[in-house]
């Protein structure tokens, strides 16, 4: 078999494990879900590093050099393909192995709210690879709003899981879920998507899901905070980051053109960017603010683009000469 069809075969056998691990996970019927998806997806992403693999340093690269008939591990394509050890996707991929690996008798089903936040991380990491290394965009395979995967969430409590499982399984679950939970707080979404829930108050009743009510003859005293958000979340972009998520939009779309800072200052001059909070947030902490942006800034300025591509650089810089 001539090695291009190798590679072909594997990123196609590949794109299958994805879609596997995705429609397994996101079927309620299926309680075996979390160990299918962490199998499937790490078959798919081993199948995918090896497609790169021959690509980028030959096909006798897949295989060990003391044994030419055995292929290497994922955790070898992955240390040689993503070569900081430190780098969240990688961290995030090592972590869901460990999960893989993990004797299916000591995995319950709390073991979905330690690790949704990695699940939907590496989901979106495979795309972002697949696409980089291959070309291959899975949304055209699978809707963009498939690669969410469905859930139903609680917390996990402590008490609850000493008093259901044996010490040894609860211990294993407990130290787990305390290990992630830390390395989440210390690392990007490229390690994982923090699931998180919100409430609202509202007066009309239909519209509630849950009720509350305030006493006020209460020891303690409350006020109801209308609206907080973490600057952190909302707007997570720097400016660079900003430029590469747009030339990363544009390219799927087949729009040539490459967006650089000049281009985002045009924007960000004409459309008064960072003066709109919900597109820009400014740290004053120093005499020389800082700015971050909002998702919404990249899919303003790639919505403007998208209507004229070819003149819309040119019309901002005549615009703000007048």
């Amino acid at each position: 078999m001539v090695v291009k069809d190798i590679v072909e075969k594997l990123i196609e056998k590949s794109k299958e494990a994805f879609i596997m691990a995705i429609e397994i996970y996101n079927k309620p019927t299926i309680h075996y879900r979390i160990e299918g998806f962490s199998f499937f997806i790490c078959n798919a992403w081993e199948l995918m590093l090896k497609a790169h693999m021959i690509n980028k340093f030959g096909y006798p690269s897949i295989y060990y050099k003391d044994n030419p008939n055995r292929t290497i591990t994922l955790e070898k394509c992955i240390e040689q393909i993503f070569t900081n050890n430190k780098a969240p996707l990688r961290l995030n991929l090592e972590k869901i192995i460990d999960l893989r690996n993990t004797s299916t008798h000591f995995i319950t089903e709390e073991y979905e709210m330690v690790y949704i936040p990695l699940f939907q991380s590496c989901v979106f990491n495979f795309n972002e690879k697949m696409s980089e290394f291959h070309n291959v965009d899975m949304t055209e395979l699978i809707p963009q709003n498939f690669l969410t995967l469905s859930v139903s969430m609680k917390s996990l409590d402590v008490n609850e899981i000493r008093a259901k499982y044996p010490i040894e399984l609860a211990d294993k679950l407990i130290n787990t879920n305390s290990t992630i939970t830390e390395m989440i707080s210390e690392n990007n979404q490229g390690f994982a998507i923090r699931v998180e829930h919100y409430h609202y108050l509202t007066k009309d009743k239909n519209k509630a899901t849950s009720h509350v009510y305030i006493d006020k003859n209460a020891a303690t005293p409350a006020t109801i905070i209308k609206e907080l958000k973490d600057p952190n979340d909302t707007h997570k972009y720097t400016a660079k980051n900003c430029i590469k998520e747009i030339n990363k939009r544009l390219k799927k779309l087949g729009i040539s053109l490459v967006f650089n800072m000049h281009h985002f200052k045009l924007f960000c001059n004409y459309y008064e960017i960072k003066t709109n909070p919900k597109l820009c947030y400014t740290y004053k902490v120093t005499s020389n603010p800082t700015y971050s942006y909002s998702m919404q800034t990249i899919e303003l300025i790639v919505e403007e683009i998208k209507k004229d591509p070819i003149n819309i650089i040119g019309n901002l810089k005549n615009r703000q000469k007048k």
